[in-house]
């Protein structure tokens, strides 16, 4: 083992530097950098899964918010009807409440008196009352013996604020003393904390542990859990810290213009429709003016481009609360989350590496990506459960990328290394169609079996011949003509549609149904074509080299057909497409039982029996194949039917004639 991993180290930066290595230094890289940036829980991660939150919420869209809250809106109709009353000679007396900013609290006590009246259950109202009235004494007492009189059913918003007289802080501005009663009336305080992306996701409690907790303040319940307290004082504590919110603002909770309230024909209808009777109700602004507007899901997005007033926020707290949807988060821990990414996106890489095809991969890789963004989906919108989406998503889908990326490459870079390859053995046409057809491309080089025709053709007596050329200085002469004889061979083998699988010396192993079959019957017939060109191109050698006053050659040839394995086969380093299997070795025996017959075409039975319709050809008798076992009936290849053998018989009398051949003993 140890000398395996020292014979590998070594070559580890070149490796790293193929397509393949870096792939997988890539892989490594996206899984380990996600599952550490979630560990320690980076800004940047923080950000995408919250906008991963709010693209859930905006895909859900909006669904029926309970019924028992409502927006009591101080609102663009009220300001404008105002405007329209300022002019008029007669006006409603209610209107001169509304006339300065602030209002005077007059026209907040009449509104909470009629409220309490249409019966209401609850009131929290989102106007910071900090000062003084500005409209007298008499305008805080109107409020006040309000407040005084339905203290136990009404929240007044609160705020915690910066305090600079001591230096850095934050103080809570309450209600002003003109305002207080006995025994003291409920506050809340409406700060929320922002989250990563700028958005209001949490309760508002998350601003009580993150702010206050640390500065060792004095804790007030939060605006909307104080509304939720009394509204149901069995309340348990949320399972989780995010808002569940329903939907996008002015269209989700019903809402009610203050205008409508203080306007007597208008407050008559909403009594005979009991519009408040045993509900929920928020006060607060929803108009341009107020500037009381925060950025949170269904709002400032391509989809929701309104804002959302922070009534409406409360609103959904409330309700959030109320119904015990508060969205928690699965996997609270961060290091617990990193390991899950390090873990899931890991396995995920490792099972997308069993995948052949780089298309396979990406698809795969997406294909997990996209389902567990709609696992996180549905975990949030119907479990309210958070988990980690974004990065486990994002890295599988990278990794998905590398693959595609990186497997295209290196199948580009081995196509054009095959196609060098093959097109100095095949026919330009099959070529093509090997590279064109992905498939057969990757099974091609992964290794199948397969039916096929196989041709061995060799050099009778070519070792003496070299021998006697090289005694004679002749070797340039001697390799020259073998280099003639072997391109009139391979160009006679690639007419025919064959592939050239190698040179043995003077000997040439072709395939033909590998690695594009035409159909038995064809590829059998090609082999034979392949063969009697060999014969023809060979005479026609001879006849040249007669002129030229060389060494003639006689070749002997045999085709066999039958099952076997083809691939990429070989070591590491050198990988070469061939064939293998007892029907390769046959042939190559066959080839052999040339100089016993006295021919120069064999082919066995397997080939005659698919191109007897179509050749020539004469039985010779069983044949004992060394390492087969069983004898094997030969044919001798003659021509195609109706064509002339002359060319046979003139190889084989020439042949005979150079084996100085006697037939073979008969047992």
């Amino acid at each position: 083992m140890m000398l395996k991993l020292l014979k590998f180290l070594p070559t580890l930066p070149a490796r790293l530097l193929q397509p393949v290595g870096a792939s997988y230094l890539l892989i490594g890289l996206w899984t380990g950098v996600g599952a550490i940036a979630t560990a320690l829980d980076f800004p940047l991660v923080q950000v995408w899964d919250q906008q991963a939150q709010t693209r859930f919420f905006e895909v859900r869209g909006p669904i029926a918010a309970p019924q028992e809250l409502v927006v009591l809106a101080m609102d663009e109709r009220t300001d404008s009807q105002v405007r329209f009353f300022e002019s008029a000679t007669a006006r409603p007396d209610f209107v001169q409440w509304l006339e300065t900013s602030p209002w005077k609290r007059q026209a907040h006590a009449v509104v909470l008196q009629r409220l309490m009246a249409g019966g209401a259950k609850v009131v929290g109202i989102d106007v910071l009352f900090l000062d003084a009235s500005s409209h007298g004494e008499q305008d805080d007492r109107e409020l006040q013996q309000v407040l005084q009189r339905y203290r136990e059913r009404i929240v007044l918003a609160a705020e915690y604020a910066e305090d600079t007289s001591q230096g850095f802080g934050i103080s809570l501005s309450e209600p002003s003393p003109t305002l207080q009663i006995q025994p003291p009336l409920q506050i809340g305080y409406v700060n929320a904390l922002p989250a990563a992306d700028g958005r209001i996701h949490d309760l508002p409690g998350q601003y009580r542990q993150q702010v206050l907790a640390s500065l060792g303040l004095t804790e007030i319940p939060a605006f909307s859990e104080a509304i939720a307290q009394i509204a149901n004082p069995k309340l348990k504590p949320p399972k989780g810290e995010g808002i569940y919110f329903y939907g996008p603002s002015g269209r989700t909770f019903e809402t009610i213009s203050f205008w409508d309230v203080l306007d007597p024909q208008e407050w008559q209808r909403l009594q005979q429709r009991q519009v408040f009777k045993n509900k929920i109700v928020l006060v607060g602004a929803t108009a341009e003016s107020y500037q009381d507007f925060a950025a949170a899901p269904f709002a400032e997005s391509f989809l929701y481009p309104s804002r959302m007033p922070g009534v409406e926020i409360h609103a959904n707290a409330v309700a959030t609360l109320l119904k015990d949807r508060a969205i928690a988060e699965g996997m609270p821990n961060f290091w617990v989350r990193g390991l899950f990414v390090l873990v899931f996106v890991g396995a995920i890489g490792l099972m997308t590496r069993l995948l052949r095809v780089s298309w396979q991969r990406l698809a795969f890789s997406m294909g997990i990506a996209l389902g567990w963004v709609g696992i996180g989906y549905a975990s949030f919108t119907y479990g309210q459960t958070v988990l980690p989406v974004v990065v486990p998503a994002g890295a599988i889908a990278l990794n998905g990328i590398t693959y595609f990326v990186s497997g295209t490459i290196t199948e580009q870079l081995e196509k054009r290394r095959l196609r060098r390859t093959l097109e100095r053995y095949v026919a330009p046409a099959i070529v093509q169609e090997i590279l064109k057809q992905p498939d057969d491309y990757h099974s091609l080089l992964r290794g199948r079996k397969l039916k096929a025709a196989v041709l061995f053709s060799d050099i009778r007596s070519f070792t003496t011949i070299s021998e006697s050329m090289a005694a004679e200085h002749e070797t340039e002469h001697l390799v020259e003509q073998l280099n003639t004889y072997l391109d009139a061979m391979v160009q006679a083998i690639s007419e025919a549609g064959g592939t050239v699988d190698k040179f043995i010396g003077d000997a040439v192993m072709a395939e033909f149904g590998s690695p594009i079959s035409q159909g038995e019957k064809e590829d059998a017939m090609n082999a034979v074509r392949a063969a009697l060109k060999m014969r023809q191109a060979l005479i026609e050698l001879r006849d040249r080299w007669h002129q030229e006053n060389r060494v003639l050659f006689f070749n002997g040839i045999g085709i066999n057909y039958g099952e076997l394995i083809a691939g990429n086969i070989g070591s590491e380093r050198r990988l070469e497409y061939t064939v293998i299997g007892d029907t390769v070795n046959v042939a190559s025996r066959v080839e052999g039982a040339t100089k016993i017959w006295g021919t120069d075409i064999l082919i066995t039975k397997n080939v005659y029996d698919l191109v007897c319709d179509q050749v020539e050809a004469s039985y010779l008798g069983e044949h004992a194949v060394k390492g087969h076992g069983a004898t094997i009936p030969l044919y001798a290849l003659i021509c195609l039917k109706g064509e002339s053998p002359t060319a046979y018989l003139k190889m084989r009398n020439e042949l005979r004639r150079f084996l100085n051949w006697k037939p073979p003993l008969k047992s």
